[in-house]
């Protein structure tokens, strides 16, 4: 999952890109608001959920959730503010957003906001998901070939998560790299590679067989029969 935090106070942000990243997920920190405005509508399907301060120098993030909603960005929004009053976060929920987090919060409710917005996309997504004889589950974060279970690392888990969901089909190096990687990673990092060559060994058949097939110039597609 790719999380964008939009958050000006250094410190705080620093530690929620370190915890979020320790759980798994892709993050990009903006500090400025113009700039994560643009970034926002620019790469509007790259981001999984935002993580948007209210209070910002010059632009605020009410301004920012409004403007983005108005040019239909239906990426998950997650306001972080120090306001507690009902109507004030009933007025962030009408403008768009879609959960809010009262400052000073505990990493541990954060992360489960983010879990819940997750699991109530406009198209629901499935939790346990299957592609052949590979079955994932997201809930528990395990993954099983033949009923076996296979240890995987994090990022190899979000890694095979975009290709269970679209099995049979060819994921480009930037889709995968969007998805998996902050923004600040190389495309032509060789990092992708590694983790494919990783997940080949991981996932075979009881035969020995790859389910996945290297698109060359393109990108890789899972085979999943």
């Amino acid at each position: 999952m790719h999380l964008l935090v939009v958050e000006d106070e250094e410190k705080l942000a620093g530690a929620l890109k370190k915890g979020l990243e320790m759980r798994g997920y892709a993050v990009d920190w903006l500090a400025d608001p113009e700039k994560a405005r643009s970034r926002i509508l620019l790469y509007r399907n790259e981001y999984d959920v935002v993580l948007l301060d209210l209070v910002m120098p010059g632009l605020d993030g009410a301004t920012i959730l409004q403007e983005v909603r108005k040019e239909g960005v239906t990426t998950p929004i997650i306001i972080l503010t120090g306001q507690n009053d009902t109507e004030h976060k009933v007025d962030l929920l009408n403008k768009g957003a879609d959960d809010y987090v009262v400052k000073p919060f505990s990493f541990e409710e954060l992360v489960a906001r983010i879990n819940s917005v997750l699991r109530r996309p406009k198209v629901s997504q499935q939790v346990v998901l299957t592609a052949g004889s590979i079955e994932m589950d997201n809930a528990t974060r395990t993954v099983r070939v033949e009923g076996k279970e296979v240890n995987v690392t994090l990022k190899e888990f979000s890694l095979l998560e975009c290709f269970m969901r679209e099995p049979n089909v060819v994921l480009t190096r930037e889709k995968l790299f969007d998805h998996v990687w902050d923004f600040n990673l190389l495309s032509w990092s060789n990092v992708l590679d590694v983790h494919m060559k990783n997940l080949r060994k991981k996932l075979t058949s009881k035969h020995g067989n790859t389910y996945f097939e290297t698109v060359r110039g393109v990108g890789y597609k899972l085979v999943a029969g």
